[in-house]
């Protein structure tokens, strides 16, 4: 799969996520992680960054793809239950192309 696979799958997630909003919680998983608030759905990102951690120190590959799905569906589930758009998130790193890493951390500081 290549970047731009990536970003077009990422792309359909974000809108599958859209469109469950409204939706029952008792018939999506999407739809009950969203009821549940903004807080929640940061903390069930959080639970996904960890095991991913433990997959990638643990050196297995496929555990480490499956928990960066998980990751990445719940990071989205969160910027949906926190209003903020993909398309914010992928100007904020626009902005932040052709800058050093070291140099946008050290912006962040000041």
């Amino acid at each position: 799969m290549t970047q731009s696979s990536l970003g077009a799958a990422l792309d359909r997630l974000a809108a599958t996520i859209d469109a469950r909003k409204g939706a029952d919680p008792k018939s999506s998983y999407t739809a009950q992680l969203l009821s549940k608030g903004p807080a929640h759905c940061a903390r069930k990102f959080g639970e996904e960054a960890i095991e991913a951690i433990i997959a990638a120190t643990a050196g297995d590959k496929d555990e480490l793809a499956a928990e960066s799905a998980d990751v990445l569906y719940h990071l989205l589930v969160a910027l949906a239950a926190a209003g903020v758009s993909t398309d914010e998130v992928a100007a904020t790193l626009a902005a932040r192309e052709g800058t050093s890493g070291l140099e946008e951390k050290a912006a962040r500081k000041r």
